[in-house]
């Protein structure tokens, strides 16, 4: 174990009240009391090829989730339209499966064209592992931001997913960045990995870069190999390791992704957005339901912050 991991582990021993306050010492330079807004859509659900042992979209697992082709343009334009009616800058197409290809890549392609051009809303897109050319064209076509998350540390990685490697993902990352976006990539804590794997998770994310790190919370899923994980990580475990996310990402915007509402109480929630938390998906993730609007506007207004 590295010097660095082992000052940053005994972080974790510190009382969390003062860890919350250091914390936030660190987002409120960098921030100023800004959080970005972003919202996301399912452009193409289900029948995934790859075994994520997290995920209800994979054809390994046998989660009940409504599996759709792709949508239209015209569905996704008017998705974007009100996001940013319920406060988004940012507006990210996501698809099912390993990698686009023929028709389906070139819909997206036409979706992002349709997206960008939408006055004051940043097109972003998850769309697996594209090749070169790939992310060339949708940059082209308007795609601001990639997203492509690490999901754990490399190494835990192999009891997380087989069918393809963690370095598929830091190649997929860099190759994005190398084709002139911006990178999106995060993580998903909860999964039985341990705090180790959790700094090693950071480390990896300072050496990439990213403007956006979602903090996705393990929402346990019915049908999935992980149905029975919620009692792998309490509500102080994860404050404590935004906390510990900001102080090794002290300028990155730290996101609340999937299982807040459902891992993380209100009062939690508050205590997130105080230490480091700065920056929110808004509506419905991929197969599960997130935060109204309402919600979200009051945690904010508690706490003296502002939406971009």
């Amino acid at each position: 174990m590295s010097d660095a991991v082992n000052e940053y582990l005994k972080l974790y021993e510190k009382d969390t009240k003062e860890l919350v306050e250091i914390a936030h010492k660190i987002t409120k330079e960098n921030f100023k009391g800004s959080v970005e807004f972003c919202s996301i859509i399912s452009a193409k659900t289900g029948a995934c090829s790859e075994n994520c042992k997290y995920c209800s979209q994979s054809i390994h697992n046998h989660a009940n989730i409504e599996i759709h082709p792709m949508l239209s343009v015209e569905e996704v334009k008017k998705a974007a339209i009100s996001a940013k009616e319920r406060g988004a800058t940012r507006f990210a197409i996501v698809t099912s499966g390993r990698k686009l290809s023929g028709r389906d890549f070139e819909t997206v392609l036409e979706m992002i064209k349709t997206v960008a051009n939408i006055e004051g809303l940043k097109c972003c897109a998850c769309l697996g592992l594209l090749d070169e050319e790939q992310m060339k064209k949708i940059k082209e076509a308007g795609c601001d931001r990639y997203n492509h998350n690490i999901n754990t540390s490399e190494n835990y990685y192999d009891k997380i997913c087989t069918t393809h490697k963690f370095q598929d993902r830091i190649n997929t990352v860099k190759l994005a960045e190398k084709c002139g976006m911006t990178n999106c990539t995060g993580v998903i804590i909860g999964m039985g990995e341990d705090r180790v794997d959790r700094i090693n998770m950071a480390l990896t994310l300072k050496e990439l870069k990213p403007k956006s790190v979602p903090i996705n919370f393990l929402n346990p899923i019915k049908g999935t190999p992980l149905e029975n994980y919620e009692d792998k990580i309490d509500e102080e475990e994860i404050l404590k390791t935004i906390c510990i996310f900001r102080i090794i990402l002290p300028d990155v915007y730290l996101r609340y992704a999937g299982g807040r509402t459902t891992r993380f109480s209100d009062e939690y929630q508050k205590l997130g957005l105080y230490a480091g938390i700065n920056a929110l998906i808004v509506g419905n993730y991929l197969t599960t339901a997130g935060a109204t609007k309402e919600h979200d506007a009051k945690l904010l207004n508690e706490l003296g912050l502002h939406k971009i």
